[in-house]
């Protein structure tokens, strides 16, 4: 049995002084040894967090027994250790950006709320057509089959993609998911305020889906990426695959690093091996950039460097080379 615990939630909630309930809250947070990020907004909660199991559970109790908070559904996975190295707690803007000029509030507008087992009826119908409603990276980790990857690398970047493709979906039904639903909640809504006519979206997110006892995670591919140091959680209990591909080889991986290069740091899934042909560069500007991180982190030499750059064909850098003359 494992001895801890990782939370994933979030409630759309007015709440009326960001900055002082994230003050408060941390303090909560750190008074159950709990760790990991939270984000307040006056529109609500999102977060995720880890702990021992005891811990957890007195977080979930106390949320719970909060008038304001009952209503908060948590999604609970078991864990060996801290998904986290320290506990944040802090007020943004927004739970999830997507930078509308008129911002969405799931409160009054969103899609169709669909149970695991009426999103796995969706995904077989073929007049349905079944978005991603995340970042490019975590889709090529995992997705459901036949779902739309949306050519984009954070979710700020949705609505225009949808508008520059619109006249592939508008007379479909759509359905949309993402990692815990609280993306979908404002993108569903969007799309039903941009005149999409029959919107759906999976309630409690992919999370809720990999634990439903009826689906048990069927019709999903890869791994479900997640914003902590598991990377991945594996989702399908019934016929699993890996669909990740190894960014250099097209091999199958499922590890996630960020390009060496910081102006970049590009996730890319990526072999140990592979890490270290490449330097971790996701293209030649990135290996040779004067900054890669890659290089101080295992020390390389200048002449160790520039090996590895020639055998892959490609030209080293002569300032490089100026610098250590």
């Amino acid at each position: 049995m494992s001895n801890y615990q990782v939370l994933l939630y979030y409630l759309y909630v007015p709440i009326e002084d960001p900055e002082m309930f994230a003050a408060e809250h941390l303090k909560l947070c750190q008074s159950f040894n709990l760790k990991g990020r939270i984000l307040i907004a006056k529109e609500g909660i999102n977060g995720t967090v880890s702990g021992l199991t005891e811990d957890t559970e007195k977080y979930m109790t106390y949320m719970h027994n909060n008038e304001q908070f009952k209503d908060i559904f948590f999604k609970i996975d078991p864990a060996d250790h801290q998904a986290f190295k320290k506990m944040f707690v802090r007020p943004r803007p927004e739970l999830v950006s997507l930078k509308l000029e008129d911002d969405i509030n799931p409160l009054e507008l969103t899609g169709e709320y669909l149970s695991p087992t009426e999103f796995k009826e969706a995904i077989l119908d073929e007049d349905t057509i079944v978005i991603d409603a995340r970042n490019d990276y975590e889709y090529d980790l995992g997705h459901f089959r036949g779902a739309v990857r949306p050519d984009i690398r954070n979710f700020r970047e949705l609505p225009q993609w949808i508008r520059d493709n619109k006249e592939k979906f508008m007379d479909k039904r759509v359905v949309t998911y993402c990692t815990g639903g609280i993306r979908c909640e404002k993108f569903s809504g969007w799309l039903v305020r941009e005149g999409f006519k029959d919107v759906g979206q999976l309630h409690g997110g992919i999370a809720t889906y990999g634990h439903d006892p009826k689906v048990r995670g069927e019709l999903w591919d890869g791994a479900m990426y997640v914003f902590d140091e598991r990377i991945s959680v594996p989702i399908n209990h019934v016929d699993p695959v890996i669909v990740g591909r190894d960014w250099f080889d097209g091999t199958p991986c499922e590890r996630y690093v960020n390009c060496g290069n910081p102006e970049c740091n590009r996730q890319m899934l990526c072999s140990e091996e592979n890490e270290a042909k490449y330097v971790r560069g996701c293209s030649h500007e990135c290996r040779v950039h004067p900054r890669n991180r890659y290089i101080p982190e295992n020390d390389l030499s200048i002449e160790k460097w520039q090996s590895r750059i020639e055998s892959l064909g490609e030209d080293f850098p002569i300032d490089i080379l100026l610098q250590r003359s």
